[in-house]
């Protein structure tokens, strides 16, 4: 299913639901970042993905790391909640998601990389390297407040 994400669009179209997602801001051993680029709309992007009834958030971002990248993963923290209603995911169904997501961080604790239905590529980037990725503006945004090493978690 396709989507298109607008950011502060005073065009986009009007939320018509919202669905509780998650995603994991992951850094190995040499500082590098796990990244997906999506299937859905050929941006980078954290791992992550929609919160499944009987299982946590925490569990969820666990499920969604190992289904898109393959890498195992333990929650350590909550970099922020994002619930901004000028950020709207429009699908190819109809349907208009307002955003609502909590990123986690967390640690590898192993796996290897394969990509999958949601992530044509799947990488280690360093955080110097970024700026040469096409990444969505929400994404872009928990990337910085996950590398300020906030004291607290951000919330919208």
């Amino acid at each position: 299913m396709a989507r298109v994400d607008y950011y502060n669009d005073p065009n986009a179209p009007k939320a018509n639901s919202i669905a509780v997602a998650v995603s994991a801001f992951i850094q190995d051993d040499e500082g590098r970042i796990l990244m997906i680029r999506r299937t859905d709309n050929d941006l980078y992007a954290i791992p992550g993905g929609q919160l499944e009834l009987g299982e946590t958030l925490a569990q969820a971002a666990v499920r969604e790391v190992r289904e898109e990248t393959g890498i195992e993963c333990e929650v350590t923290g909550v970099i922020g909640l994002y619930s901004n209603p000028n950020h709207v995911i429009a699908y190819d169904d109809g349907e208009v998601r307002q955003e609502f997501s909590i990123c986690f961080r967390a640690d590898a604790t192993g796996g290897r990389l394969h990509t999958s239905d949601e992530s044509k590529e799947v990488i280690w980037v360093m955080s110097s390297d970024l700026d040469t990725l096409r990444i969505h503006q929400s994404i872009k945004l928990r990337l910085r407040h996950a590398l300020e090493l906030r004291s607290s978690a951000y919330f919208t």
